[in-house]
């Protein structure tokens, strides 16, 4: 497996929930504060594939 991470409640107004982006990935793809990250998912049988691309 990869890295683990735990989802939070965003806020109490919306069902958005938020997680942190783990040191070594930040480090390999050299994020910063601010980043925007593009979300793309795709769903196969019984998986969930969640394609993440920064934006810079």
């Amino acid at each position: 497996m990869g890295f683990k991470t735990t989802l939070t409640k965003a806020s109490t107004i919306t069902n958005s929930l938020r997680t942190t982006v783990p040191a070594g990935i930040i480090q390999q793809f050299n994020l910063k504060d601010g980043d925007i990250l593009d979300w793309t998912l795709k769903a196969e049988k019984k998986e969930i594939m969640i394609i993440v691309k920064p934006i810079k």
